[in-house]
């Protein structure tokens, strides 16, 4: 039954993320990644836009060369992609969105897959990260973003995007790697010292003294859950997105991180969130697309050459 929800409710392999064509496929079974667009907009605070975010960045996909020099190949051919259709969100309940989420991601892990999953904003991720917990007690979180996210509810909404790590962490997971961060709320602090044993912040203003090895260790041989908020993007890289923010990582800090993770854990699912697509600024959209596909190649490939 698993299976067949995975395969019943896949997009036409052109259709989907990379546009990959069916003859590099024997069987849809075959591939190891299901991509999952959720483009739940329910508590953005600012700018708006994320429902949008998974077309988007499926559609620029299918600009993104297949071949990567770092690999030397085309690095979906050793694991396969397929891409499920989007399906309907209630926006009316966040409560009722993410349980709707956990069910999907339950169901492709059980089938054995690793999910991708485009949001939306990032409040998502408290609803996908509940299978990773139950299926692996020792799961770390590496996550990039502008903001820590450990607010305990935003605006009324216990489960806002800028709680979204605040709920993550209410499971017992033992690590959280978040980089990139350069806006913290006072009312954060409290949680953030009453957590310093679970909690690494690698914040914005110390880029320049980040060293990537130091930053992955304490992932070393662990199952890791990779979330990305594009907002973790400095600002004069990523502007579509809900709030962004000056002093951010660019292009190459966030590669170093992921490929140093990739080569001494396991990548076990990922989400690439809070996309707000701009008309006529494409850049944006591939460059989240590309994104995608070096954390799913890192996953399975490890730290490249």
């Amino acid at each position: 039954m698993t299976k067949n929800f995975v395969l019943s409710n896949l997009l036409p392999q052109k259709s989907g993320f990379l546009g990959i064509e069916e003859k590099y496929l024997k069987s849809l079974d075959d591939a190891k990644v299901v991509v999952v667009p959720f483009g739940l907009e329910k508590s953005v605070s600012y700018g708006g836009g994320t429902s949008k975010g998974p077309a988007a960045i499926i559609k620029a996909s299918k600009q993104v060369e297949l071949f990567d020099e770092e690999f030397w190949c085309e690095p979906f051919r050793k694991y396969g992609v397929v891409t499920m259709k989007e399906q309907k969100i209630d926006h009316a309940s966040v409560v009722k969105s993410l349980k709707q989420l956990e069910k999907i991601t339950e169901k492709i892990l059980a089938a054995g897959k690793f999910p991708l999953i485009l949001g939306g904003e990032h409040s998502i991720t408290a609803g996908s990260i509940r299978p990773f917990v139950k299926k692996y007690p020792d799961l770390a979180i590496l996550h990039f973003d502008a903001h820590a996210d450990l607010r305990d509810g935003y605006d009324g909404e216990h489960y806002s995007h800028a709680s979204a790590l605040r709920r993550v962490m209410d499971y017992p997971i033992s690590t959280l790697i978040s980089c990139g961060i350069r806006n913290i709320s006072a009312s954060e602090i409290p949680y953030l010292e009453a957590n310093r044993h679970r909690i690494a912040i690698h914040f914005g203003k110390d880029k320049r003294k980040w060293d990537a090895k130091k930053i992955v260790a304490p992932l070393k041989n662990r199952p890791v859950f990779v979330t990305f908020d594009l907002d973790g993007f400095d600002s004069s890289l990523m502007q579509a997105t809900g709030t962004p923010e000056p002093g951010g990582v660019m292009w190459e800090d966030a590669l170093d991180i992921i490929r140093e993770a990739g080569k001494i854990s396991k990548f076990v699912g990922a989400d690439v969130v809070e996309l707000a697509p701009i008309k006529q600024l494409h850049s944006c959209d591939f460059l989240a697309a590309k994104l995608c596909y070096k954390i799913l190649s890192y996953a399975f490939l490890g730290g490249g050459k």
